[in-house]
Parts: structure tokens; sequence; C-alpha cells
């Protein structure tokens, strides 16, 4: 009779890996707008393309997340 699966728990150090990587991926994002120049920089601080980024970034997130198999 095989094993009922057991569903994985993440801990500490995978929560802090993750936060850790989105506060670099933000830092790095931040540097980049800085050195832009003020065309660039206008074009993101004053049009949708944050909001879009961010709604498109999340419904990818949220679809890999649906698209993942159940645990049984």
């Amino acid at each position: 009779m095989p094993e009922p699966s057991v569903p994985r728990v993440y801990g500490w150090r995978e929560v802090l890996l993750v936060g850790g990587a989105i506060v670099a991926i933000v830092l790095g994002i931040s540097l980049v707008t800085t050195v832009m120049p003020d065309g660039a920089r206008w074009f993101v601080f004053q049009s949708p393309v944050a909001i879009v980024v961010i709604a498109v970034g999340t419904v990818v997130v949220l679809a890999s997340l649906l698209r993942r198999p159940r645990p049984q």
C-alpha cells in the first residue's frame, strides 16, 4: 500500500530566503530608477506602467499556484 503524500511545510529558512529575495529585487529596481534619464523616470512614475507590472505579476503568481497539483 503506497504511503500518502505529505504536503510540504515551509519553515523560517524558506520564508526568510523569499523575503530577502523580494527585498533585493525591490532595492534593485529602486536603484535602476534612480539612474534612469529624466524622461524614462517620468514615464515610470507618471504613467500606469508600475500598476500594470504589479497586476500582471500578481496574475502570473496566482495562475502558477492554481496550476500546481494538489496533494492527495
